[in-house]
This record gives C-alpha cells, sequence and structure tokens, in this order.
C-alpha cells in the first residue's frame, strides 16, 4: 500500500480498495508525517483510536518503488517500519503507481479483479485489448504504431515488458526510457503540455501518432505534427471526450439505460463540454480542482469518465454495472452481444487506480481502431476555445472564497460582479477565478472566441483581482 520516490513525489499511499486515501485519512498520515520522532508511537496510537483500528489484526502492507535513486532507500525505510511494528509486508520491487494501485486491489478481493503480480497485470489489460481490437475492421499497420515518450521513468522499464502481450495489436517505440537523461526533464506528460511542443529526443513525423507518460506512468497526453510542421496537443478533455462517446454508442447498442455521466473541472475546455452535452449528449458535470474530487463525483454514476487537461484520470463502472454488462455479454445475441462484449473487455482494461497511462493508452489505441480514426480526425472532433491561464500576487489568498465547483467567487465583495461585466464583453467567454492551495497567489482563467479576446479577458480579470483581493507588487499588465 506504500509506493516510495522522492524528489517529486515522496510516498504514495493506496487505500485498501486500490483507490486513493479517503479525507479522513489524509489528515491522519498529514498527523503522522509532522509528529517529532519521539512522538510517534504517541501518534500512532492516537490515530488508532479515531479510527477504530483493531491492533489484534494482523497488518500486511504492499510495497513498491520506483527509479529514483532515492526510492530503494525510502523502500527499506518502510520495511523497517512495518517489521518493527510486527506487520508483514509484500515488496513488489520496481512498479509505476498504478500497477501498484493494482496489486492492492487484487490482494484484497481475494483474486476476483486479477493476479496480484505483475505478470497478472499484463495478462489481463493485455486480453483485454486484443480481444477488443479483433473487432477492428481497418487495413494494415494504419493505426497501429505509436510512439511512447516515457519521461525517463519507471513506466518505460514496465512497458518494455509489456510490449511482446500485445504487440499483435500495436507496436510501440520507447523515447525517454531512462537509459540517459533526467526524470521529466525535457519530456513526459507535463512538459509536452505546459510548453506545447514535443519532448526532447522524439523526431516527430508528419501525422505520426505520439504520446507521453508522466514520470510515475498515471497520466497521458497524446499529439502530432500536422503537414505544416505545426505541433497539437489532444489533452485530457479529448480523451475523456473520446472514451466517453465511445461508451455512450455501446450503451445505446445494447439498450440498458445505465447512466454515464462525465466529470470535469471548471479548467475543462467549453467546447468539450458543449460537445459532450450538445452533440453527444452526454451529461457533464463540474467539481472542484483535485483528481480526488473527480474520482469521488465518478463514483456516484454507473459508468463515471473523468480526466484532468493534464491527462490524469480513468473510467469507473459501478459493480452493479459491471455485473450487469458481463452478464449481458453471455446473454445477448448478435450486434448487441458484440457491443456487450466490448464494454466488458473496456472494464478489464481500465485499472482500478485514479490514473493509467498504460492501460488508458490501450483503450485509446483501441477505439481510435475500432472507429477507423487518424489522430487529425479525433482532434477535428471540436475545436478548442482560446484560453489564457494568469497568477495574480496577493497579500493573502484567503480572501477569495469560490463556491458552483470554484466557478463563481463569494468573496470579497463585488469581484464576481466584475467578472461578470466583463465576460459580457466578448463571445463564447467565460472567466474564473479560484485561490492558490499552496502560495499566496489567484489563479486566473479565461476563454473566449479568440486568443487576443481570452487574453484581453484575462488580463481584465487579473486587474479586478489586483484592485478588490488585495494584490501586491506590480500591477498586471498586457503581455503576461
Amino acid at each position: 500500500m506504500v509506493k516510495a520516490g522522492l524528489q517529486d513525489n515522496g510516498v504514495k499511499l493506496v487505500d485498501p480498495l486500490g483507490e486513493m486515501l479517503a479525507p479522513s485519512w489524509e489528515e491522519h498520515a498529514t498527523c503522522l508525517a509532522n509528529a517529532e520522532e519521539r512522538d510517534v508511537w504517541r501518534v500512532l496510537m492516537d490515530i488508532s483510536e479515531k479510527a477504530a483500528v483493531n491492533l489484534q489484526q494482523e497488518a500486511f502492507v504492499v510495497i513498491g518503488r520506483d527509479t529514483r535513486p532515492s526510492s530503494e532507500r525510502l523502500s527499506q525505510s518502510v520495511i523497517d517500519g512495518v517489521t518493527v511494528l510486527g506487520g508483514q509486508f509484500h515488496d513488489y520491487g520496481l512498479l509505476t503507481t498504478p500497477q501498484l494501485h493494482y496489486m492492492v486491489y487484487c490482494r484484497n478481493s481475494s483474486g476476483r479483479y486479477g493476479e496480484a503480480t505483475v505478470d497478472g497485470y499484463y495478462q489481463k489489460l493485455s486480453t483485454a485489448f486484443v480481444e477488443l481490437t479483433k473487432q477492428a475492421f481497418c487495413g494494415g499497420n494504419e493505426y497501429r504504431s505509436l510512439k511512447v515518450d516515457c519521461a525517463n521513468g519507471v513506466g518505460a522499464l514496465k512497458l518494455r515488458e509489456m510490449e511482446p502481450y500485445f504487440s499483435q495489436g500495436l507496436s510501440v517505440q520507447l523515447f525517454n526510457d531512462g537509459t540517459k537523461g533526467k526524470l521529466n526533464h525535457l519530456c513526459g506528460a507535463d512538459f509536452v503540455k505546459s510548453h506545447q511542443r514535443p519532448p526532447q529526443g522524439m523526431e516527430m513525423k508528419s501525422s505520426e501518432r505520439c504520446c507521453s507518460f508522466d514520470g510515475d506512468a498515471d497520466r497521458i497526453v497524446y499529439y502530432y505534427s500536422d503537414t505544416d510542421g505545426h505541433f497539437h496537443l489532444i489533452d485530457g478533455d479529448k480523451i475523456a471526450t473520446l472514451i466517453s462517446s465511445f461508451l455512450k454508442e455501446l450503451l445505446v447498442e445494447i439498450g440498458e439505460s445505465l447512466n454515464i455521466g462525465v466529470v470535469q473541472t471548471a479548467y475543462a475546455n467549453g467546447s468539450s463540454t458543449r460537445y459532450l452535452e450538445e452533440v453527444m449528449k452526454v451529461p457533464v458535470y463540474c467539481t472542484k480542482t483535485g483528481v480526488k474530487h473527480l474520482h469521488h463525483k465518478a463514483q456516484e454514476f454507473d459508468v463515471g469518465v473523468y480526466f484532468e487537461a493534464n491527462g490524469h484520470g480513468t473510467v469507473l463502472f459501478s459493480k452493479a454495472a459491471e455485473m450487469k454488462i458481463k452478464q449481458l455479454a453471455k446473454e445477448l445475441e448478435d450486434k448487441k452481444r458484440k457491443a456487450a462484449q466490448m464494454l466488458a473487455n473496456v472494464i478489464d482494461l481500465f485499472n482500478q487506480a485514479a490514473g493509467d497511462a498504460i492501460s488508458d493508452m490501450l483503450v485509446i489505441e483501441a477505439i481510435l481502431a475500432l472507429k477507423g480514426l487518424t489522430v487529425q480526425e479525433w482532434d477535428a472532433l471540436y475545436t478548442d476555445l482560446p484560453n489564457r491561464q494568469l497568477k495574480v500576487k496577493v497579500a493573502d489568498r484567503q480572501v477569495i472564497s469560490t463556491t458552483d465547483a470554484e466557478r463563481q467567487a463569494v468573496t470579497p465583495p463585488g469581484l464576481q460582479e466584475a467578472i461578470n461585466d466583463l465576460v459580457k464583453k466578448y463571445k463564447l467567454s467565460r472567466a474564473f477565478v479560484r485561490p492558490s492551495g499552496t502560495e499566496d497567489v489567484v489563479r486566473v482563467y479565461a476563454e473566449a472566441d479568440s486568443q487576443e479576446s481570452a487574453d484581453s479577458l484575462a488580463h481584465e480579470v487579473s486587474l479586478a483581482v489586483f484592485q478588490l483581493a488585495g494584490g501586491v507588487g506590480e500591477r498586471p499588465h498586457p503581455g503576461f
């Protein structure tokens, strides 16, 4: 239940169902992490009392680590701590973060979810992928070759190990595989998204399909270069749109009234929301920023889809929906049975974790093959509205409070009214502000029908924040 890493991620904890920790346990973990060494035992006892933990029950901890030099030492510290407290453990060594989630869930579901080994993970996902892509009717290798930037992380090792399992359905060429270069340095999903350019070390030919993992292999973004050499990013919004549209079509085909919902944050591009609601007739819901908020909301549906713009996301199927679909895959006939079987394969492809770049990649590749879509056709499903994000320094970020999933400012007085008046000046526009969770800055987001309008709106909203929320330092100025 522990993933060790340093520099970017520290220690990650997984709950018994392979999911993120409940908020109450986040608080316990924070208390323990902040405790002085002499107080650790007392804090542990306090936590066990508050959480009504049965200290007579045997504890078992699953441990994994990544490729950072510090990880081996951190992992050994976890092992020492578990041993001192009389617990049992299994050390899997090198794992991606999503693989650790998988191992925990397999062990705590008595093997019903899958075999709690690395080979079990490879077999489960690859079998579902190969079965799903058997339905594809595209010819040649047109859709079956993919360049993958592995961010010099543990995902490179695991994807290379896994490739023989799915090679009949997809050929992958790995870049930034950790043999040289630093983790996430000039590569990886975050770099590609924030810099809007390909990672270092990858040569892109026109119209080639490429993707980038992050160092933990729990995020993914796609991209390509057009015939004019322009770079095109396909982020989490378009990933969610592709997947949810595909699932909606299959659910309609089998005739089941299972409810599907897409969960976004206020940062999702307005064009994606409109496409899902107006074209695909898929309901969209908005939550506060952060994967834990998206994940919990997605659990309310039979089929819940969420992806942050940075490519972190997944699809969640309720237990009832999973059982129903797998039963229909045995009972229905002809086209309906085929659709149910495809849904059953998709269920097996998605990891229980909050995001798995490898399983997401396989689902995306299968859908593109099944629908006969090129990467350009996928990108053309809708056109993103131009947007701009800015930061404004303030004396105290707590001056800003929000409601409606952070889309409306409650305080300071007059700020939301000012934003509303500014938004009215531009076409297809919206804007919102929210306080940073870590520093005294206010984050500003604006989008409109042109980049010039989005930039202008963002600047004007920044000025309103500076004036009404206690801005410090230089006043915001055009040009960013």
